[in-house]
């Protein structure tokens, strides 16, 4: 149980989008209702995605690069024209750049493999602009946080285990896919909020399912859906 109460102590990429995205809400409302203006510190929101960018390239061990790298990029070159060190158009002239990091995502694709195998008893997973697959193999799974922006991640718990039901599961898809990926006879109970998406249970009927619930999963799909399959 150590280990999952040490990934549980770090921040994750979704925490620190979601804290992100709280904190600028909070700004903007100050600033709209006149209570304190908050202008100047708007100013530099987005260095903050710079920030999830470099922690979730951290996080992953720098096995997940593309999406971070994209993320860096574009909150970069935001951040120089707010600050008026560059112009739109001259950003926009290096669109071209997007072209070629998702052709290098293609090929990076095809000489490593799209599946990371984990026996942490909880899995982390922030994917933006890109995608992962991963497995788990823990015999005291917990949960996890997996977010998916412009990309999609997969969370296959076929071979985990379940110690002390039910284990959560809490999914983020904004404009890309979340997928989890469970034994058929599990009971998986779905709470998750669509939003111009949507959210699915695709198993297949199964002849004896688990009266107790054994895996929540929670969550929202903004332009994007959240799946379970088996």
């Amino acid at each position: 149980m150590a280990s999952s109460n040490r990934s549980r102590r770090v921040p994750t990429g979704q925490l620190l989008f979601g804290g992100i995205i709280v904190l600028t809400g909070v700004l903007l409302l100050l600033e709209t209702t006149g209570v304190v203006s908050t202008r100047d510190a708007l100013l530099y929101v987005p260095s903050l995605f710079v920030l999830v960018g470099v922690w979730s390239l951290l996080q992953s061990r720098l096995r997940n690069l593309v999406g971070p790298v994209v993320l860096i990029g574009v909150a970069g070159a935001w951040q120089l024209v707010v600050l008026d060190y560059t112009t739109v158009d001259d950003v926009v002239a290096f669109w071209p750049v997007l072209v070629i990091v998702f052709g290098l995502s293609v090929l990076l694709g095809q000489y490593r493999s799209a599946v990371r195998e984990t026996n942490d008893d909880y899995t982390n997973s922030f994917v933006a602009f890109g995608g992962v697959e991963k497995r788990n193999t823990s015999t005291q799974f917990t949960g996890g946080d997996l977010t998916a922006i412009f990309g999609g991640t997969e969370l296959d718990l076929r071979d985990a285990a379940i110690a002390d039901r039910p284990a959560q599961v809490n999914a983020v898809a904004l404009f890309g896919g979340v997928d989890v990926v469970v034994p058929r006879e599990w009971n998986v109970r779905l709470d998750v909020l669509p939003v111009l998406g949507g959210a699915s249970d695709d198993r297949a009927r199964a002849e004896h399912r688990n009266e107790d619930v054994d895996l929540v999963v929670s969550g929202f799909a903004a332009f994007g859906g959240v799946t379970i399959t088996d």
